[in-house]
């Protein structure tokens, strides 16, 4: 049993000198496949595990990781990590959790037991490059890939914690391109669930695609201007990200954010509630504890506009006085640090096209290039395209656009629609914001 395997190692480490230890396994089987023009590009299957130690000396802390996991070397990877902790500065912050306890994954159902053939997804893969070639339009194709995958996830701490929860994955993608020469664009689908039940028909999937390609042919660039600027959902998620990595504790901790003295107070509009929920059935992020054993709960990041809460590991809780929230993440190879699951924006009233209607003039951005963001200030700068909005209703495409503000003024000014559809992990409807600078021609 993995469990008794990690109990073995962190005995080893107590036996070299740690004062307390945690050792995490994470190990997975994967399947992909992919296909390009109906042709085999790829067919590879993946096993592995990976095993880390995590020791500590007093305030002193050190990390060692291996790929082999064989209790004939565990005295040897203990006492190695035991002797890096001894020279390394100590820590204050240090420590295992106290919160931790053991919880039981079965409710979260993150298993499908049904492994496909390679065969079955390649059938998949198929099936979605051939709906995506048969848009009028479409002129080529960057492939399709469909994918299965099961990872294991294993924590046992020297203070009596032991957990273990298994996750699958199935997932499908497809890329299509229309056009010709210098004047080819591209666009894709994809879908990612837990079960198999759960994905979207890959069929649907290759049809959007092709049709999203042909639409962006033609692009213009428009006059630079201070729009209403509508976030397609697939984009919209990327401001959730961007307020999580505002509010992680290890940030807030060091100063390093530009939300570091907003807890309690109101960042958003009234009525706009962000969740993270790890509790979720079948959740693609789903987990009953997070990285250093504590019970994972659902939590209003923000509430009727309101930030409530910082994201908080053990370490950077101590930093501030608080106590962990449960969003410790960590790998094999590196300490825990704060981290979201299934994090959502909750839909607002209006469809997209109410949302859009009273817009004279406007940008609807489909996608985003580059990383332009600075988390110290909150200024917001990225590359973009999309598609005009004209009275209400969107019109010709448009590239090669940079979209600016800042996040403050942004999150102040944001407005979702109620189109949430739970498909990435991190979700969002589709997102209206006031008053950004599009610059174009």
């Amino acid at each position: 049993m993995t469990q008794n395997l990690l109990a073995d190692l962190i005995a080893r480490a107590r036996a070299a000198g740690a004062d307390a230890a945690d050792a995490v396994l994470v190990g997975g089987t994967s399947l992909s496949v992919q296909i390009r023009l109906g042709k085999i590009e790829q067919l590879e299957r993946a096993d592995g595990r990976d095993v880390g130690l995590r020791v500590f000396v007093g305030k002193r802390a050190a990390i060692v990781s291996s790929t082999a996991v064989d209790p004939a070397g565990f005295a040897a990877l203990a006492e190695r990590a035991v002797a890096m902790a001894k020279i390394v500065p100590e820590d204050p912050y240090g420590g295992l959790a106290d919160e931790a306890q053991s919880v039981d994954p079965t409710p979260l159902d993150l298993c499908d037991p049904a492994e496909p053939a390679a065969e079955t997804l390649l059938a998949r893969a198929r099936i979605a490059e051939e709906a995506a070639l048969a848009v009028p339009g479409v002129t080529n194709s960057e492939g399709a890939q469909a994918s299965f995958g099961l990872t294991e996830i294993v924590l046992v701490t020297s203070a009596g914690f032991s957990g273990r929860y298994q996750r699958s994955s199935h997932s499908i993608a497809v890329t299509a391109l229309a056009g010709t020469g210098t004047g080819m664009q591209r666009d894709y689908d994809y879908s990612s669930a837990v079960y198999l039940a759960d994905l979207e028909d890959p069929a649907a999937l290759g049809h959007t695609a092709g049709e999203k390609a042909v639409t962006r042919l033609n692009p213009t660039r428009p006059r630079t201007a201070k729009v209403p600027v509508v976030f397609d959902p697939r984009v919209a998620s990327s401001l959730l990200g961007h307020l999580t990595g505002a509010i992680n504790g290890a940030s807030v901790a060091r100063g390093t954010t530009f939300l570091r003295d907003k807890l309690g107070q109101r960042i958003f509009a009234p009525g706009i509630d962000i969740v993270d929920d790890p509790l979720r059935k079948r959740g693609l992020r789903s987990r009953p504890f997070d990285g250093e054993g504590v019970p994972t709960s659902q939590r209003l990041l923000v509430e009727d506009g309101v930030l409530t809460t910082w994201l908080l590991d053990t370490r950077s809780a101590r930093q501030l006085g608080l106590k962990t929230t449960g969003h410790a993440q960590r790998g094999p190879g590196g300490p825990p640090g704060p981290g979201t699951s299934n994090l959502y924006l909750r839909p607002g009233a209006l469809t997209p096209a109410e949302l859009m209607s009273d817009i004279k003039e406007g940008v609807y951005i489909t996608e985003l290039i580059g990383m332009g963001v600075n988390g110290i200030t909150g200024d917001y700068s990225r590359g973009a395209a999309g598609f005009m909005i004209r009275d209400g209703a969107l019109a010709e495409p448009v590239a090669e656009i940079t979209i600016a503000g800042t996040l403050p003024e942004m999150f102040a000014h944001l407005m979702p629609a109620n189109d949430l559809r739970f498909r990435r992990g991190t979700d969002a409807p589709t997102i209206r914001v006031e008053g950004l600078t599009v610059a174009g021609a």
